[in-house]
């Protein structure tokens, strides 16, 4: 059920005049790059941290402080105006949630509640028309529509292709502290959204969500979007393992900046670079989610033709991957929540080669095994292997069944913790780890056979080291 937020009705009521007084704080150009300007946005945000999150009745920002506040996030040519405003929205969106879940009625399930007022870092047509939705796309600092969303995101993924890193500035690194705020914004959105989905079965809940609507706009390049996503993820990868790799490197670029970039960025990089890459990972995991959630609807004949056709991230993100295969390695490495990135792996091998079948119990039927043993057991003759090779290459297969394992490790230990299981269920863990790490073994051993001049990957070891350990324990 969803209704709408009584307590928060009218926000810009509750403390108008402090309000007033708060915002007096800002000079009438926003762009204006002074220090004493400067020193203004920073009164100001003090100021509004004060009197909003500081004390326990403290009263929500109006409209006008967050998008001024917002405004200093997009347009701030300091460091510390960058992370000021970063840090101050998170906290008011805490504070002051715009969807959030309630069970104040008397029914057991809970209530969405829905705060129309709250003040949005996005114009996506919820209630507006087209002139207002360009006017705003125009205003310098003002909130993003579905094609702004994209030019940031563009802007981002241009910095994260350069091969110089050094070439990163101040403006970069507030690129990507909007990203991160912006899809913070969108998943505090669909989560209870989706909780509520879940048990009521109302799409609507979900074809109202922020992150639905930016999806379905018509302004929207969806998988040149996508695209950029993955540039940014393996390009800030790339980044990231030069600083952990390479320490001179990292003490280099501090101690002697280029001339485009000063020793704050140089040291907050690494941190905002991998922060920028947890939120890409984490706003494609929300569209997946958010597709599936569109099957499930989809099959109960709950959408209708004005929800139109997307096609899922998944698929998309598989075209990706094997049409550059110099993305899958970095794409790999970064993104790690195993759940998702067993099913792209598994999907990646089901594209090139048929499913294997399996005899069930109670059946002379067989049925298709999609599972990652499933997937190992395909490896099983050197005919089958050779073929395999040939079409997706010995270098990518040994990419996807290592971190496939790894993925499933993970998702066997999830569903299983040690601490927290019956023995049978202990048994039933057991047998899964030493009959997917002897496919594993198996796997690689075909794969050795077939090509005796293969390489293995460092990160490859890494995964037959641990299924040797298993069996050894196991046995």
């Amino acid at each position: 059920m969803e209704k709408e937020n009584d307590i928060n009705r009218g926000r810009s009521n509750k403390g108008g005049g402090i309000a007033e007084n708060i915002l007096a704080f800002l000079d009438a150009s926003v762009t204006k790059d002074t220090q004493d300007a400067n020193d203004d946005r920073i009164a100001f945000l003090e100021a509004v941290f004060a009197a909003s999150i500081v004390p326990e009745s403290g009263f929500p920002p109006t409209n006008k402080m967050s998008e001024a506040v917002f405004q200093i996030l997009r347009l701030g040519k300091s460091l510390e105006l960058i992370m000021a405003s970063f840090q101050l929205l998170n906290e008011l969106d805490k504070r002051y949630p715009r969807v959030y879940l309630s069970n104040s009625s008397s029914s057991a399930s809970l209530d969405l509640v829905v705060v129309k007022e709250a003040w949005l870092p996005f114009v996506l047509g919820l209630g507006t028309n087209d002139s207002e939705r360009e006017a705003a796309h125009k205003k310098s600092g003002a909130t993003l529509d579905s094609s702004g969303f994209h030019l940031l995101i563009q802007d981002i993924a241009a910095v994260a292709g350069e091969e110089k890193f050094q070439a990163l500035d101040t403006k970069s690194l507030g690129s990507m502290l909007l990203f991160q705020y912006l899809v913070n914004v969108l998943e505090a959105d669909i989560l209870p959204r989706n909780s509520v989905y879940e048990e009521t079965m109302n799409w609507a809940l979900l074809r109202e969500s922020l992150l639905n609507v930016l999806l379905g706009s018509r302004k929207l390049n969806y998988k040149g979007l996508v695209r950029d996503c993955l540039t940014i993820i393996c390009g800030l990868c790339q980044i990231q393992s030069a600083f952990s790799n390479d320490k001179i490197c990292l003490e280099n670029y501090v101690a002697k900046p280029s001339d485009s970039c000063d020793t704050a960025v140089a040291i907050a990089l690494p941190e905002i670079g991998q922060n920028t890459c947890i939120a890409m990972q984490k706003l494609l995991i929300l569209i997946m989610e958010l597709d599936i959630s569109k099957k499930k609807a989809d099959m109960k004949d709950l959408t209708t033709r004005a929800d139109g056709v997307r096609t899922p991230l998944v698929e998309v993100i598989l075209d990706e991957l094997t049409y550059n295969k110099g993305l899958l390695s970095p794409f790999l490495q970064v993104f790690n929540e195993p759940k998702w990135k067993l099913e792209i792996i598994l999907q990646y091998f089901w594209k090139y080669i048929a499913k294997p079948s399996i005899r069930t119990r109670r059946s002379t039927d067989f049925v298709d095994d999609e599972t990652f043993n499933g997937a190992l057991k395909c490896f099983s003759n050197g005919t089958s292997t050779k073929g395999i090779i040939k079409r997706i290459g010995i270098k990518e297969i040994q990419l996807l069944l290592a971190h496939g394992y790894k993925a499933q490790l993970l998702l066997l230990s999830e569903q299983c913790p040690a601490e927290a299981i019956s023995d049978s269920k202990e048994d039933v863990r057991g047998n899964s780890l030493v009959e997917i790490s002897k496919n594993m073994i198996s796997a690689f051993n075909s794969l050795r056979r077939t090509d005796e001049c293969m390489e293995i990957l460092s990160y490859v070891k890494e995964a037959m080291f641990t299924a040797a350990t298993l069996l050894s324990k196991k046995s």
